[in-house]
């Protein structure tokens, strides 16, 4: 295995050493620097706040456990 340095700029990469090849090579790219996926939404601890759901469900009346059940089994 070789490791090679570069830096990737609008959808290229461009590598700081040359290698050459007659055949297609299968490669890695790790990105050192943190980068956040734009088409991603980041959660964070607030998103499962237990007092909002308990807000939220303040007049429900029922199973909460058997309607999370019966939801999934009909989106099979």
């Amino acid at each position: 295995m070789l490791s090679i340095v570069g830096t990737y700029i609008n959808g290229y990469l461009k590598l700081d050493n040359d290698y050459s090849t007659k055949n297609p090579v299968k490669v890695i790219v790790t990105f050192l620097e943190e980068i956040q996926n734009k088409s991603e939404k980041e959660l964070n601890l607030s998103d499962f706040s237990f007092s909002k759901s308990k807000r939220n469900l303040e007049n429900f009346k029922g199973s909460f456990a058997e309607t999370v059940v019966e939801e999934r089994r009909s989106e099979l």
